[in-house]
């Protein structure tokens, strides 16, 4: 990336959006403004505003957006430069060891909040990574008590910070395996909820910034992607009073095989589209 004079924000930003387009980054302007407003500390509008007018950036400001810009141009996730990634209202602290939220999981939140009762209930997340589906249901219905269940040691840092900045009292975070979680909340809770690993082994994820830096753990679910989904299925079965509700996310060609996985146990299941209209988030209730 040429920059013929580092110091103007609209040069700077014009070589930026080129440099990621020639990268094949999919959003280069998107990405580019937010970058420009990460390091001059403000927001993406005032940011556009500032280029608009050819606003200097400082002398320690410029290496540092062309730094950004040359990472994000290698395909790192834009969440990991600037640290934090957008969800339902919130804003979550992320970085490497934890997978980054996306967008078609915030219609998975949907799916379980119409799930759940009226007043006070139970929700577990099983498999919370960033915290970002438990805290946000936690902040939405602060009525309900909210656990969210994680194994990895380098994502639950992640999700500790975020569940102390989120502040939701009425949400806890505790490590364990999905498998044998929260034990004492058996046959009494409301809604169990869950984005599991569920790419199968072998498959080279689409995404560059899938593929080079969510957590392998985070992603890949056995030979056919559906390992931690059985595991879910089995321990909602557990967790769930009759007539509690499930609400998982898979792959957009895993719907029918995820609806086979329930069997007679399950009623009403459903598989519901993305915002894309993919198949997406597959709903149940145990009988």
């Amino acid at each position: 990336m040429h920059v013929s004079d580092p110091r103007r924000s609209d040069v700077a930003l014009a070589a930026a959006v080129d440099h990621l387009r020639l990268a094949g980054v999919p959003d280069p302007r998107v990405d580019a403004e937010l970058l420009l407003a990460h390091v001059l500390g403000v927001s993406r509008g005032r940011a556009q505003a500032l280029a608009l007018v050819g606003a200097s950036l400082t002398d320690a400001q410029a290496p540092v957006f062309r730094d950004l810009v040359l990472r994000r141009g290698g395909r790192e996730p834009l969440q990991h430069l600037t640290g934090t990634a957008g969800f339902r209202g919130l804003e979550l602290r992320v970085g490497p060891g934890v997978f980054v939220p996306r967008p078609e999981t915030e219609v998975l939140v949907e799916h379980a909040l119409a799930l759940l009762p009226a007043g006070e209930c139970r929700v577990v997340d099983l498999g919370t990574g960033s915290g970002a589906i438990a805290l946000s249901i936690a902040v939405e219905r602060p009525r309900a008590r909210v656990v969210g269940v994680e194994r990895s040691a380098d994502a639950l840092r992640w999700t500790l910070e975020n569940a102390r900045r989120t502040g939701a009292a009425n949400a806890r975070i505790v490590r364990g395996d999905l498998a044998s979680a929260v034990p004492e909340w058996d046959g009494s809770v409301d809604v169990v909820v869950s984005n599991p690993p569920y790419v199968p082994d072998g498959m080279v994820p689409r995404d560059p910034e899938v593929q080079r830096f969510d957590p392998a753990a985070a992603l890949f679910g056995g030979p056919d992607g559906l390992d931690p989904m059985r595991a879910v299925v089995a321990t909602a079965e557990r967790l769930l009073r009759s007539g509690g509700g499930l609400a998982v996310e898979h792959g957009e060609l895993q719907g029918a095989e995820v609806r086979a996985l329930l069997g007679p146990a399950w009623g009403g299941a459903a598989t519901h589209p993305d915002l894309t209209g993919r198949d997406r988030v597959t709903t149940a209730r145990l009988r």
